[in-house]
């Protein structure tokens, strides 16, 4: 039996897998099942997406996960689907429009739709395609799209239920407005940016002449929509002017003083403009004092009639106008540098406004109060890390009415039909009926305002997070009872970043708990960060971000996947991504996909060494030591890794097979193994093939692509009878296998070869080269250095390995370590010039001497370290850091041998 190629081809393997895995319907979940059900809804990436790291981050996690359940038995069902993404695909089709000197206005909204649902099919297939490239073992016969058939009848019909339940309602308030889609946006659209900007400080005239205030503002043109100055009441220096007026300049309005304890009176002059249209505190303080709202901009971000002389003008514009006025008129007190932060609407590139607008709102306390009941009572969902609890519960608490209108067309049309002959007739006080269909509504209209009514439906549509809030269940078929809600729902895990917990998580658990009476997941598990080379957080802005498809490319999707869980150490931390830019290479993913080589060499040569494949060796079978000791760490690996993903410990059950194979099982049992393959022992081929094999099974969560290829090498190509080593059963541990004793022998061995084996490179022994060895022990060691002896000699190249109590008075010049409490010495006579290995390293002394003496300089010159990069200096010091251990190592050398 052999395996062919010398060295695994991820190119040439992971397409290959991918698609017979798909063909072969693997992946498809029954409904009703026999088994028990586990089920992951994947969060949807947009369909205007591509794959980013965070992308393949989350994915590697949840197919782990997955393919761990589906190998223990259940009925594992993980569910993909892609989110509609309403505002970022009205940004790609805008932007073609205004490139061809058309509006979505001119176009119209039918055939606006049909060009959108063009791009859709011609563009919206890049994100599935890459999630397939990583080889996730989702079910695509189930894949779902926020706006197919199904998903959309289950937004209308939320929508009708709350509606009727008093829970949806429209209302005219403030809201975050992008001037650029003229369209409201939801808090997790906006971009909070560090702006280098001004903070202006105006007088407003008392109306009685007698004095001013002095106001400060980082938006001079909002003060055309002033309504009031505010005042902490408790402020001694302005106490008595509560309830006096100011002469507004530029307006000439005559606006109240009032009181208010919003107002920080260390702040400033401890003077605020309010202006309630405009700002979402102000607005708060307005409602306090039944101030009235002034609204100054279009839709478009120009200021409207409500501006005076400013009217028509852009924003911006008008900011530098009212500067200039209220300047011209001696009003202006100073201007300051002000860096502070601007809400950006993420799509539309602009700074957002607070804008008073008709739109339709979720009454959100009753179903936030659902969701902390069960979180208070049940802890439903478990949240891991514990740490994000009180921040999901918070959020909660703290939860205002949700704004779910967008004044777009792509996306879910809210099923609302005014009593108007056009659109330009909807006023805030129009009349509506809400119903499932336009024939529906017509019947409810026809009711309440006779026969000869018109409807028109409400041109907007829904916020995105609307029908992503219901995607557990939605996509289960609800509100229809299907099987695949009856047997998948609630479903069992999420798996999610922290920067959603709040916009989808919290959503999802409120709209779950309203509809179905049932959080909608057993747990959930928030994941961490991956951070670029120099641990900086990867966003656009900083265009830091690293290519997982060039990675995949280079190393193959096997080793990027397993080097992102692999890192994963502790649930919820960050990691950190090694990547060379100007190379496009990562030393970290290049290991892991040597460790696929490893396991690929290691099968080769077992398989090269099996006549025929063998039957599976059995705990009572095996007698000699080594291979006790290997099928005991088998069978602890097994149940570490079964823990370790039992309780979403991701990185540390990677890190545990990587020990294993890697060390255990490469480094020494077949090297040990070798001697006796030669000499026929045919036990020794079964505990090697049922090892190999098992830990393939064990393996493949994490890699799935290698360890499906070489366990259908090993077992000739089932495949094409359908069997794959996807739907192979996990490994169960041995608990009568494990040898704690042996294991502890075979420790202590093994440090000791590692030692001796640093010790001959130290000195310049040939690799190959069989010297001889003294082992100086006491009596508490002897048992497990006698039980070892021959495999310490085999693997260290000792003979003879002589252990004693004593070392010999005559070995001569000799090079000596220490193992724990074993010292271990090799003459050196006559195996090497120590004369020559001297001068060698008195070079290498001198070159490291000079290499710190540069360092010290350079990190000692103050105007270097004034103007160099962080990131640099930080190199600069590791590298002294190294060079000088480098050196200790030199000496301590160089006095052995004097």
């Amino acid at each position: 039996m052999a395996i062919a190629s010398k060295q695994y081809h991820p190119a040439e393997t992971e397409a290959r897998w991918q698609e017979r895995w798909e063909a072969a319907g693997i992946f498809r979940a029954q409904a009703p099942g026999d088994r028990p059900p586990f089920c992951i809804v994947i969060p949807p990436p947009n369909v205007t997406g591509s794959l980013h790291m965070g992308h393949a981050f989350e994915e590697a996690l949840i197919d782990t996960l997955v393919r761990y359940r589906r190998m223990k038995g259940d009925n594992a069902l993980w569910l993909p689907g892609t989110d509609h993404a309403s505002i970022a695909v009205s940004a790609i089709l805008d932007k073609q429009l205004k490139a061809e000197k058309n509006t979505r206005q001119a176009l119209g909204r039918e055939k606006y739709l049909e060009r959108a649902w063009q791009w859709k099919q011609e563009s919206g297939g890049t994100i599935v395609n890459q999630l397939r490239r990583l080889g996730v073992s989702a079910d695509w016969s189930r894949e779902r799209f926020t706006l197919d058939e199904g998903l959309s009848a289950a937004v209308t019909e939320a929508f009708v239920r709350l509606h009727q339940d008093g829970l949806i309602y429209r209302g005219e308030y403030l809201v975050n407005w992008c001037p650029a889609s003229q369209s409201a946006v939801s808090d997790l659209e906006v971009d909070m940016q560090e702006v280098k900007g001004h903070l202006w400080h105006f007088r407003y005239p008392l109306s009685t002449g007698d004095g001013c205030l002095i106001v400060a503002t980082t938006r001079p043109e909002t003060m055309l929509g002033d309504t009031a100055v505010a005042v902490n009441p408790e402020d001694d220096r302005y106490r008595h002017l509560i309830g006096q007026t100011i002469q507004l300049p530029l307006m000439n309005r005559e606006i109240p003083i009032v009181g208010d304890e919003y107002v920080d009176r260390e702040f400033g002059s401890g003077c605020v403009k309010i202006t309630p249209a405009h700002d979402f505190n102000d607005c708060e303080v307005a409602k306090r004092h039944s101030l009235p709202f002034i609204n100054i901009l279009e839709k478009d971000g120009r200021i409207n009639e409500n501006g005076g002389e400013f009217a028509g003008m852009d924003r911006f514009a008008a900011r530098k106008a009212v500067v200039a006025a209220l300047e011209a008129q001696g009003l202006l007190e100073k201007i300051e540098d002000y860096t502070h932060s601007v809400p950006y609407s993420e799509r539309g590139k602009v700074p957002v406004e607070p804008f008073l607008s008709t739109q339709w709102y979720v009454r959100i306390r009753p179903l936030a109060d659902f969701a902390l009941q069960r979180l208070d009572e049940h802890n439903e969902p478990q949240i891991l890390p514990e740490r994000w609890r009180k921040v999901y519960r918070d959020w909660l608490v703290k939860l205002q009415d949700w704004c779910i209108s967008r004044q777009l067309w792509w996306g879910h049309q809210i099923p609302a039909w005014y009593v108007a002959q056009d659109v330009s007739e909807i006023q805030a006080e129009t009349p509506y009926v809400v119903a499932r269909t336009e024939a529906e509504a017509y019947d409810q209209a026809r009711i309440q305002y006779g026969e000869g009514v018109s409807l028109i439906r409400d041109p907007d549509v829904l916020d995105t997070w609307f029908s992503s809030g219901l995607w557990p269940f939605s996509t289960l078929g609800w509100p229809e009872i299907t099987p695949d809600f009856t047997t998948f729902y609630p479903t069992s895990t999420l798996i999610t970043g922290f920067d959603i917990i709040f916009f989808w998580v919290a959503r999802m658990t409120m709209m779950g708990g309203y509809f179905t009476g049932q959080i909608p997941f057993r747990d959930v598990y928030i994941h961490g960060l991956v951070r670029d080379e120099n641990n900086q957080k990867m966003s656009k802005s900083k265009n830091n971000g690293i290519d997982p498809l060039v990675l995949i490319e280079k190393y193959g999707t096997d080793a990027l996947r397993y080097l992102l869980v692999k890192e994963t150490i502790g649930v919820g931390q960050d990691i950190r991504m090694d990547f060379n830019r100007k190379t496009q290479e990562s030393p970290s993913v290049e290991a892991a996909r040597n460790f696929a080589n490893k396991l690929w060499n290691a099968t080769r040569f077992v398989m090269m060494n099996l006549p025929a494949l063998p039957t599976p060796i059995t705990t009572p079978e095996i007698t000699e030591p080594v291979d006790r000791w290997i099928w005991s760490r088998y069978h602890r690996t097994i149940a570490e890794v079964d823990e370790r993903l039992s309780q979403y410990g991701f990185g540390e059950g990677a890190r545990a097979l990587y020990e294993f194979i890697w060390g255990d099982y490469c480094d020494y049992y077949i090297e040990l193994a070798k001697p006796r393959l030669q000499a026929g022992d045919a036990t020794v081929g079964r505990v090697l093939y049922t090892v190999l094999e098992g830990t393939l099974r064990l393996l493949h969560p994490f890699m799935p692509h290698v360890t499906e290829e070489l366990w259908q090498e090993i077992h000739g190509e089932p495949w094409a009878q359908g069997t794959f080593l996807a739907t192979q059963s996990y490994p169960v541990a041995d608990r009568q296998a494990l040898t704690d004793e042996l294991e502890q022998q075979f420790a202590q061995a093994i440090a000791l070869i590692r030692t001796l084996r640093n010790l001959r490179a130290e000195t310049e022994i040939k690799p190959g080269q069989v010297v001889p060895a003294w082992v100086q022990t006491t009596a508490g060691d002897r048992p497990w250095l006698t039980a070892c002896q021959t495999y310490i000699a085999h693997l260290a190249k000792l003979d003879p390995l002589a252990v004693v109590e004593t070392l010999p008075a005559d070995l001569g010049q000799v090079a000596a370590t220490v193992s724990g409490t074993v010292q271990a010495v090799i003459p050196l006579s006559g195996l090497v010039d120590l004369a020559k290995l001297r001068l060698k390293l008195e070079k290498q002394q001198q070159k490291l001497a000079a290499n710190i003496a540069r360092l010290q300089t350079q990190l000692g010159n103050e105007g270097y370290l004034a103007k160099a990069a962080p990131e640099a200096i930080a190199a600069s010091r590791a590298e002294l850091a190294e060079a000088e251990t480098q050196m200790g190592i030199l000496e301590t050398r160089l006095r052995q041998w004097g």
